[in-house]
């Protein structure tokens, strides 16, 4: 079995990115479809963020 890679699927980030600039370059389309592709782009990014950051999370175990 093929080991699992890491990280973001470049085909993802990439059909995010498509669609985020169709999407705000779209006259017809409603500030909620603008909102809502907004909203993804951001979600990838924050992920992607987490992924980088060694410490995120590791508060969690540290008693005070």
């Amino acid at each position: 079995m093929a080991k699992k890679e890491k990280g973001i699927n470049a085909a993802l980030e990439d059909a995010v990115s498509q669609l985020l600039t169709q999407v705000m370059s779209d006259p017809m389309a409603s500030i909620t479809d603008k909102t809502k592709v907004l909203d993804r782009a951001l979600k990838l990014e924050a992920i992607k963020l987490k992924m980088n950051d060694d410490e995120w999370g590791s508060g969690f175990a540290d008693e005070e």
